[in-house]
């Protein structure tokens, strides 16, 4: 069970870093001006776009979830890395030894820090989802393409992106568990969320039986649960599989898999460790 006590002082660790507000301003930011930039372009350029067959397609009717969802398409590796820095940062700053003196049962610390984790990456999801439809769904509109704002399907896919930033927020802390060194953590997390997954990814779409495994890995994992994406809808596009992408809840279970893996792992090694 976790104590209330600890989710007070995980709470207020986070409160009192500027790296939670820093991240979120950046992921504000970045989504906005990435939606905006889908919504500006195929919105205002469709006609034209649709004329030239070696132009970017998206399929018909798919567009406003696509700049919706940007929030986590691109915006996934943010609570990622806050989840992760928020561990690291404890180890590298010894902060661990006084939390552990007070709060002896490390699992109880482990729990309160991923809960705080999965409540700080719905925060994420809230912040990246202002700035992907307060910013993508008026220039829809202004362009002539309807924003589907009164679309119950329309706020499921918010529900959907709020709790997979949630579940990446948790896999973030989870790793930062499972790896205490805070330079090698945001290697790891920059490289595997910006160059490897997508290599992976646009490698096993070239075949039906890879595309199969593809399916499986983090990121497409949360797009399935999101049940929208830009990186699917180009490249499904273009692809020459017809596998098609889990549901949203088994997308969302193999997601939550990947952080339960990494906190058990991370609980049953590093976590047990001597940090004096």
């Amino acid at each position: 069970m976790i104590a209330w006590r600890s989710l007070q002082s995980e709470v207020l660790k986070v409160k009192t870093t500027r790296l939670w507000w820093i991240l979120a301003l950046v992921l504000f930011g970045y989504v906005a001006f990435i939606a905006a930039l889908l919504a500006g372009l195929f919105g205002g350029l469709g006609d034209q776009l649709a004329a030239d067959p070696d132009a970017p397609q998206l399929p018909a009717g798919t567009l406003p979830p696509i700049v919706y969802s940007v929030a986590t398409a691109i915006g996934y590796v943010f609570p990622v890395l806050l989840g992760a820095l928020a561990t690291t940062g404890e180890f590298r700053h010894q902060t661990l030894t006084p939390t552990f003196l007070a709060t002896p049962r490390r699992n109880v610390v482990l729990g309160a820090k991923v809960t705080v984790g999965l409540l700080v990456g719905a925060f994420f999801g809230v912040v990246a989802l202002v700035g992907s439809m307060g910013l993508g769904a008026p220039i829809l509109a202004a362009t002539g393409v309807d924003p589907v704002l009164d679309d119950p399907d329309t706020w499921a896919l918010a529900a959907r992106i709020v709790l997979a930033m949630a579940i990446w927020a948790a896999l973030g802390v989870g790793l930062g568990v499972l790896v205490p060194n805070q330079v090698a953590v945001i290697v790891i997390v920059l490289a595997f969320t910006q160059f490897l997954e997508p290599i992976l990814r646009l490698g096993a779409s070239i075949w039906d039986w890879t595309a199969q495994l593809g399916r499986f890995l983090p990121g497409a994992a949360s797009d399935a649960l999101v049940g929208s994406s830009i990186f699917t809808s180009l490249g499904g596009a273009s692809a020459g599989t017809t596998v098609a992408p889990l549901d949203w809840w088994q997308g969302g279970l193999v997601l939550a898999a990947y952080a339960a893996v990494l906190v058990v792992i991370g609980a049953v090694t590093t976590w047990r460790r001597d940090v004096t």
